[in-house]
């Protein structure tokens, strides 16, 4: 899924016909996150805003706007926030 995920996949990475494209690797990879964050909390709106910054992230990090130290801590940063606003 990691590499699945990624739109500009490395050469090495051999796809076969039928492969899902990255976009829905991305996508699934963001709902299960979501549905996660949906489970910990009774908040559907709280898993969907999971779902949609946790996709744009990890797209961002592959697009290499940043590395993946960046991307982890903006992934601990968004479950701090849902505390924050929940509680």
């Amino acid at each position: 899924m990691a590499i699945g995920k990624h739109r500009n996949r490395p050469a090495t990475f051999q796809v076969s016909n039928g492969f899902p494209p990255w976009y829905a690797w991305l996508i699934a990879h963001a709902f299960i996150h979501g549905g996660a964050v949906y489970l910990i909390t009774g908040q559907w709106i709280v898993g969907l805003v999971e779902t949609t910054l946790h996709a744009t992230i990890d797209f961002a990090k592959t697009e290499n706007r940043f590395n993946f130290l960046v991307d982890q801590a903006l992934h601990i940063a968004c479950k701090f926030a849902y505390v924050a606003v929940l509680y």
